[in-house]
């Protein structure tokens, strides 16, 4: 009902026909997820390898 009568004064006020209808969306495909998954694993293993770098860096340096 509450969106009943937003939908209402949004009409009344004229600014109903700027705002999209959830009829107004159409289904986007699915496109496959695989590059984002290689592109996640590939940062991952990144931020490993420069978080160890950088403790490996740290320890040499608090040894000194």
């Amino acid at each position: 009902m509450a969106s009943f009568a937003l939908d209402l004064v949004l009409w009344l006020a004229g600014i109903r026909g700027h705002i999209p209808r959830f009829d107004d969306f159409r289904p986007v495909p699915v496109a496959p997820a695989t590059g984002a998954g290689q592109l996640m694993r590939f940062l991952a293993v990144v931020a490993a390898v420069l978080g160890a770098l950088s403790l490996a860096v740290w320890i040499a340096i608090g040894l000194l």
